[in-house]
């Protein structure tokens, strides 16, 4: 697999872990904003992505403003017990969506 190759088959499992809303986490300050339904299906149906945001094409990060607030999420990557990072396109990978304030960040 090429390097583009790779790049597309990362943003297509970022897109379907966020999609899914797969182990998504929120920070406590982002937990506290209004319309947290709502906010969540904002994050799962994100599209917006530019090169400029997002130059590898990885779809792992996105910022978009909610209720007065800019919000931010992000997609690490870990190991089964969620305990170390992992090669991305491992089988073995597990993706953790993160919601915040972008002044979290």
């Amino acid at each position: 697999m090429n390097q583009e190759e790779k790049f597309q088959e990362m943003a297509k499992r970022n897109d379907i872990a966020r999609q899914l809303g797969l182990n998504v986490v929120l920070t406590n300050k982002a937990a506290e904003l209004p319309d947290i339904k709502e906010l969540l299906y904002t994050v799962r149906s994100f599209n917006r992505f530019t090169q400029k945001d997002d130059p590898y094409g990885w779809h792992d990060l996105g910022y978009f403003d909610w209720k007065g607030q800019r919000v931010l999420w992000k997609i690490d990557y870990f190991d089964d017990q969620l305990k170390q990072f992992e090669d991305p396109l491992s089988d073995n990978c597990k993706r953790v969506v993160t919601i915040m304030l972008a002044s979290e960040y």
